[in-house]
């Protein structure tokens, strides 16, 4: 049962990051001289999704 939670779990961070990267990438394609914050801002916002799906992954393990 901690496996199908922790499948959603990566789904859900997926679906995140993907978000995110079309999200930035729209951004700076429409103001370049933006570049430098919203990839900084972007590598930050999937370093922490990353770590909640790392960390539902742990959480799975102990539980299981």
């Amino acid at each position: 049962m901690g496996v199908i939670g922790y499948g959603l779990g990566v789904i859900g961070a997926g679906i995140g990051i993907g978000l995110s990267a079309y999200g930035a990438t729209t951004a700076m394609a429409r103001q370049p001289e933006m570049q430098g914050r919203l990839f900084t801002t972007f590598i930050l916002g999937s370093a922490f999704v990353e770590a909640l799906a790392l960390i539902g992954f742990v959480v799975s393990l102990i539980v299981h």
